[in-house]
C-alpha cells in the first residue's frame, strides 16, 4: 500500500478488467480503498483482483453489463449492503465501434456504442449517486475522451456517445454538488489500451502518424490516465467539479 488516502473508503470502477480501469482500480487500492471491480469479461476481472489482492490490497469482482439498467442497480445495491457504502465511482466501461464515415455507419453499431459508452454512464451514475449522497459526499469520474471534444473522423457513434458523456457529467456536477459529490470526466488522448491496438491494426502508418500528431510524440500510459482518475477522485481536486480534463500530450493544443 502506497498510501492510506482512501483508507475507508469504497470505490466503484467499470470496465475494469483491462487497460485504463484495471490501472485505476490497482491504485486506488494501493491507496486504501476497497475496490469493487466490475466488468462484462470474468476472466480478465478475476485478473484485475488477483493483482490487486497480490500487493496486500482489497478488492472483489462484480460481473456487470452497463447496458442493462436492472443488473446495475442490483450490482451496485448488493455492493453497497455488502461494504456498508460507497464513496466514489469510476465509469469507465467503453468500446470503440466501427471506423466509417457517418452515412456508412452501421446503426446497429451505432446503438450498441451508444448504449454502452453514454446510456451505460447514465446507469451507472442514476444507481451510484444515492449511496455517495448517503455516504455524506464523494466523487464521480466518467471516463470520456478527446473524441468528446473535438471531431473523431469515421467515429461517429464513438465521439457522440464521448460528447454526451461530457454533458451528463457537467449537468450531474451542477444537480450534485450541493450533496458534497464533485462529478467530473476524464478525456485521453490515444492511450495503450488494446482498444488502440484495434485502432491501429485498421490502418497501415497510422501508429507514426497519430504519434506525430501529439506534441509529446507518444501514446499516454494507462498509469497516467489512472494518476489523473485517482486525483480527481481524492481530497487533492476538491475545489474541481463538472470539468472535462484533457490528458492529452498536448494534442488540443494544436
Amino acid at each position: 500500500m502506497e498510501s492510506g488516502e482512501f483508507l475507508n473508503k469504497v470505490a466503484f470502477v467499470t470496465g475494469a478488467g483491462s487497460g485504463i480501469g484495471r490501472a485505476t482500480s490497482i491504485m486506488l487500492a494501493s491507496r486504501g480503498a476497497t475496490v469493487i471491480v466490475a466488468d462484462i469479461v470474468e476472466e480478465g476481472g478475476q485478473e484485475t483482483v488477483d493483482m490487486i489482492s497480490e500487493n496486500g490490497d482489497e478488492a472483489v469482482f462484480r460481473h456487470i453489463d452497463v447496458t442493462k439498467r436492472a443488473q446495475v442497480a442490483d450490482v451496485i445495491e448488493t455492493a453497497v449492503a455488502e461494504f456498508g457504502r460507497l464513496d466514489m465511482a469510476v465509469n469507465n466501461a467503453g468500446i470503440g465501434g466501427m471506423r466509417t464515415p457517418t452515412a456508412n455507419y452501421p446503426a446497429e453499431d451505432w446503438d450498441r456504442v451508444i448504449a454502452v459508452n453514454l446510456t451505460g454512464v447514465y446507469y451507472c451514475m442514476k444507481a451510484e449517486l444515492p449511496h455517495i449522497a448517503a455516504a455524506g459526499g464523494g466523487a464521480i469520474v466518467n471516463v470520456a475522451s478527446i473524441a468528446g471534444l473535438k471531431g473523431f473522423p469515421a467515429h461517429a457513434a464513438y465521439s457522440a456517445s464521448k460528447h454526451g458523456v461530457i454533458g451528463l457529467t457537467k449537468s450531474a456536477a451542477l444537480e450534485y454538488a450541493r450533496n458534497g459529490i464533485r462529478i467530473n470526466a476524464i478525456c485521453p488522448a490515444f492511450t495503450e489500451t488494446a482498444m488502440l491496438d484495434g485502432l491501429l491494426d485498421m490502418k497501415p502508418g497510422l501508429d507514426t502518424q497519430l504519434r506525430q500528431a501529439i506534441p509529446l510524440k507518444r501514446f499516454g500510459t494507462v498509469d497516467e490516465i489512472a494518476e489523473a482518475i485517482v486525483f480527481l477522485c481524492s481530497e487533492k481536486s476538491s475545489f474541481i467539479a463538472g470539468h472535462a480534463l484533457p490528458v492529452d500530450g498536448g494534442l488540443l493544443e494544436r
